[in-house]
């Protein structure tokens, strides 16, 4: 375990943005947001995905010099085209065009088509609450996932992010994968060469497995719930749900041929869109009721749930969002840890493009 300092990885980001073709601006955008998933301590989202996305570039798969437009607009929705670039460049980009939308029509929904992985929800999500306004952000992925009752893998972790401005309390942001644990917390068990918990995932003929490197075997990843009878058929629906609010809605490509994050996968065939597929939201607070009311009251709600009683062994109640905070509070000042095997990674990135880690 080696730990950089926020600004030497970021450099180091950008510079490797900017290396295989990006802008000076879009190459800090991609880095900025990349490394929020570090600072937030979902290291599976952060510079561990760097050398993905530079092997995508690789094989021709983001485009590093993309034109966004808007292919389809009225005053409250857009559908943007990516045209193939950095999932980290088209989400911001197309979650302003919501924001902007709501300054105007009070609320701004906006589907992504054309894109790749754009790095965690909850940063797009969060972009809106400088404004006074709820943020929504999610998206489709790689399908990894085995719908209740299938064995064959038909969506990807799909996650949903909300955040929602508060007073003196910090946001509340909910930010979560449709299964019942993220491909990036397989990843980090394959590092560390353990097992899963029972429920995450299951083997090429349904059977319930501890194997983290069970995708590779065929295996799936579980619906939130796991089984159908502890809910996971409610997983599956939400999975869905952002699948064709993402892709459907956009004419992006969805459920099993959604492009896989692996460059060494290959694409599907007769795929029935273009790249993956986003879909933000943005909502004027003041648009239901006056934004400092409401503050006020998301404030007395929090402060209501942190004093809920806690259950024996725990020592307090979490707000969506707290570990999150609390992560990025301390990795800010001390620094983000970052694992021998991504640091290897990062090295041999370093040495393709002459730059210094």
């Amino acid at each position: 375990m080696t730990t950089y300092t926020y600004d030497r990885l970021f450099q180091f980001t950008c510079n490797s943005f900017k290396k295989i073709g990006c802008s000076e601006e879009h190459a800090a955008t991609a880095a900025v947001g990349l490394l929020a998933a570090d600072l937030r301590g979902i290291d599976s989202h952060g510079v561990a995905r760097l050398s993905g996305y530079i092997r995508l570039w690789e094989v021709q798969r983001i485009n590093p010099q993309p034109k966004i437009r808007l292919v389809h607009e009225t005053p409250s929705t857009a559908v943007v085209d990516g045209d193939a670039g950095l999932g980290l460049v088209v989400a911001p980009f197309a979650m302003q065009v919501a924001i902007d939308k709501a300054k105007t029509a009070g609320t701004g929904w906006v589907s992504v088509r054309n894109s790749n992985h754009f790095g965690i929800a909850g940063y797009h999500a969060m972009m809106a609450l400088k404004h006074d306004m709820i943020g929504m952000a999610m998206t489709n992925a790689s399908a990894l996932v085995a719908p209740t009752f299938s064995i064959e893998r038909m969506l990807g972790t799909n996650p949903i992010a909300v955040a929602i401005p508060a007073g003196k309390q910090p946001a509340f942001v909910a930010d979560f994968a449709t299964t019942t644990a993220a491909n990036g917390k397989l990843e980090i068990l394959q590092r560390k060469n353990a097992d899963t918990p029972l429920g995450w995932v299951q083997d090429k003929d349904g059977r319930s497995s501890t194997d983290a490197n069970i995708l590779k075997k065929q295996g799936a990843l579980l619906p939130l719930g796991s089984d159908r009878e502890h809910g996971s058929h409610k997983g599956y629906a939400l999975g869905s749900i952002v699948d064709i609010f993402s892709a459907v809605l956009s004419g992006a490509s969805y459920g099993p041929w959604a492009p896989p994050f692996p460059a060494y996968v290959p694409m599907p065939e007769n795929m029935p869109g273009q790249g993956l597929g986003h879909f933000f939201g943005a909502m004027r607070v003041d648009a239901f009721r006056p934004a400092e009311e409401f503050k006020q009251h998301m404030d007395n709600w929090i402060g209501r749930f942190r004093a809920a009683t806690p259950a024996p062994g725990h020592d307090h109640v979490l707000i969506p969002g707290d570990p999150e905070r609390e992560a990025e509070s301390i990795r800010y000042k001390e620094g983000i840890p970052v694992v021998d095997t991504v640091v290897a990674d990062l090295q041999a990135i370093a040495a393709k493009f002459d730059l210094v880690l």
